[in-house]
């Protein structure tokens, strides 16, 4: 259990924190006031639809996920591919580099909890031996539906190197990484990696994998520049003024990956609302876009469909391209990701 929470916090690491901006007080802080609104009187009836009332939040067949075809994803190509394999977990070849985002392919988001939060799609972490090496791999922030250990210990052999936020290699040193491989980054902190620009963008949200680690490591998105294309992952977060600032300092974007889902009105401040997602890629820019965090995990009370209902619907009412695509689906730019599969899966 205790190796779940990775490495321990001290003095030292206490000291490298507090030499960011975004450090204050003893904690990382979101640009703007952030809050969770929950009130004791309401908590029971809130676990109780949490844990128990699950009709509707999870499909009734597992959601398949499509096959991996390694040479295809491996082609040369001008164009970024990519794969997304539910939740945020997201492949992508960029500049012939092979890159993984949040690396979840595990069935259960809630591995200290005695209630499981049970994957959609079946067997995923055995998708994980049919990856190819990875040469880099990046995390948004150390929430456990985003970085998972039984994924990592079958990973770790095959990446060659990290981007992570700010405090999260405590994790990584923790399950035997070197940190010779670990770059970590703050806010707006870039790296060009192998012809790739990659920028660690702002988000809304907090972290924290134990009791005592709240806001101790960093949250954010990434984007990635090349010669070719310039593409946004908004990472978890609620609205704010910070994706004006991320569309007018690095956009505008080919294509936004924007979170949409597990929101709720007592977190409305840490994950967006669908139509806000769609606001968001405006203020930040972007052409075409796409919804994660969704399909993977029941982490809110709304029916596991209707994100992604409403982010395409609020986005053709704003006339921007949306791409759709199944999970496991090899995809790029302009070829693929438009089958709206989730509209006759049960």
């Amino acid at each position: 259990m205790k190796k779940q929470f990775g490495g321990k916090i001290n003095d030292e690491l206490i000291q490298r924190y507090s030499e960011s901006p975004n450090w204050r007080d003893g904690q990382f802080l979101n640009l703007e006031t952030t809050t969770m609104s929950f009130s004791l009187k309401a908590m029971p009836k809130f676990f109780y639809k949490q844990f128990f009332a699950n009709k509707g939040r999870e499909p009734k067949t597992p959601i398949p996920v499509e096959n991996f075809d390694q040479a295809s994803f491996l082609a040369p190509s001008k164009e970024c591919k990519i794969i997304w394999f539910g939740h945020s977990v997201l492949l992508m070849r960029i500049n012939d580099k092979t890159i993984l985002i949040d690396p979840m392919f595990g069935a259960d988001a809630a591995p200290v909890s005695p209630f499981k939060i049970k994957l959609f799609s079946e067997n995923t972490i055995a998708l994980i031996d049919q990856l190819p090496p990875i040469d880099l791999m990046l995390l948004s922030h150390d929430h456990y539906d985003h970085l998972d250990l039984k994924s990592m210990e079958k990973l770790i052999p095959k990446i060659k190197s990290y981007y992570v936020a700010l405090g999260c290699a405590r994790y990584l040193t923790n399950w035997s990484v070197d940190p010779a491989v670990i770059k970590q980054f703050d806010w707006w902190n870039d790296q060009e990696f192998e012809g790739i620009n990659i920028t660690f963008t702002p988000s809304r949200h907090f972290s924290g994998r134990g009791l005592k680690d709240r806001a101790k490591s960093l949250w954010g998105g990434w984007v990635f520049r090349t010669e070719n294309e310039n593409i946004y992952f908004s990472g978890d977060g609620g609205y704010g003024d910070h994706f004006k600032a991320v569309g007018e300092k690095l956009g505008p974007f080919d294509l936004g990956i924007m979170e949409c889902g597990q929101y709720n009105e007592n977190w409305y401040q840490i994950h967006m609302y669908p139509e806000e997602a769609i606001q968001a890629a405006i203020d930040s820019k972007a052409n075409k876009i796409m919804a994660v965090h969704w399909a993977g995990f029941p982490l809110a009370q709304h029916p596991w469909k209707e994100p992604i209902e409403r982010f395409t619907k609020a986005a053709t009412e704003k006339e921007i391209s949306v791409l759709t695509p199944r999970i496991g689906e090899l995809f790029d730019l302009n070829n693929g990701a438009t089958n709206h599969w989730w509209e006759t899966h049960v």
